[in-house]
């Protein structure tokens, strides 16, 4: 007698033999994955961040372009990650080797008008600023996962797109968009159809393999319905959640996974967001993109 298998076991079947098969996006370069494990360690040190780094002179550049752009504002130029780290803490440094690494992923060309690898890269990068925005105007002191995690929200779709291109392809061709691109079609609904799973289910599975910080899972997981984490994980979710929204409303890349531009109005409630200070956050949003998608461009080369 066999046993049928549920929805659930089988999704998750799919997401993991997905996620193994994409030997070269389920693995982040050596060092990156070095610099977490010493970053998350609580017996590392700055000393040894400096030993990983310096090691590959490239990372070591890309990390020094980062620190010495607008974007962190420093009042003289550093030359030293040792520096770096005195100035900017281990979280930082961390974070700038993640997103320089992650830029490269980023790549594959256009499926169609409605989506492009580059369109989603410029949408995650204004996601990271606009994360990076509320967390300080919120006051969290998480500034730097903030950004993070509104950088790594939209992952799985570089699975969707790593693994099975046509795939995603048909995603798009069976959804609908009005005159100005914006979707009429629930993309999650349709990727279960196709993929068999959703980009939130594989973008934590991702995050997963890489070793990152539960609470990034999560924002990859969860950042569609943020109820759906664990309460005492929630308020990073939220505040990606928010940021997403607010920038495919700006129109910043891709925004073709959001039937509504609208935050929930449960995420203002949850981060105490007045709507002002919403609007002064939208307000500020292109001149803080600008600045990251001239620092991660850079970083990125």
């Amino acid at each position: 007698m066999t046993t049928a298998t549920s929805p659930a076991l089988e999704r998750s079947r799919i997401v993991t033999s997905t996620i193994e098969s994409l030997s070269h996006i389920a693995t982040l370069p050596e060092v990156t994955l070095r610099i977490i494990e010493l970053v998350e360690s609580s017996k590392s040190t700055a000393q040894d961040l400096h030993r990983v780094i310096s090691c590959d002179p490239a990372m070591t550049s890309r990390i020094l372009k980062v620190v010495n752009s607008a974007f962190y504002g420093l009042p003289r130029q550093i030359g030293s990650i040792n520096r770096a780290v005195v100035l900017l803490g281990l979280n930082a440094v961390k974070n700038i080797a993640i997103a320089a690494s992650l830029a490269k992923l980023f790549r594959g060309g256009e499926l169609g008008p409605h989506f492009s690898a580059r369109s989603l890269w410029t949408h995650s990068l204004a996601t990271a600023a606009a994360s990076r925005l509320l967390a300080d105007r919120l006051q969290l002191r998480m500034s730097d996962e903030a950004f993070l995690a509104g950088l790594i929200h939209d992952i799985g779709i570089m699975v969707e797109l790593q693994s099975n291109r046509h795939k995603l392809a048909e995603v798009f061709d069976r959804m609908e968009f009005d005159a100005d691109g914006a979707p009429r079609t629930d993309m999650l609904e349709v990727e279960r159809l196709v993929f068999g799973a959703d980009h939130q289910a594989f973008g934590q599975a991702l995050c997963e393999a890489w070793k990152f910080p539960r609470s990034l899972g999560f924002v990859a997981g969860g950042h569609h319905d943020p109820l759906e984490v664990p309460e005492h994980d929630r308020t990073l979710t939220w505040v990606v959640h928010v940021a997403d929204r607010l920038v495919a409303r700006a129109g910043f890349g891709f925004g073709g996974d959001l039937l509504s531009r609208a935050p929930d109005p449960e995420s203002l409630r949850a981060l105490g967001l007045r709507n002002d200070v919403v609007e002064g956050i939208a307000a500020d949003l292109p001149r803080a993109v600008t600045s990251v998608e001239a620092t991660f461009s850079a970083a990125a080369s």
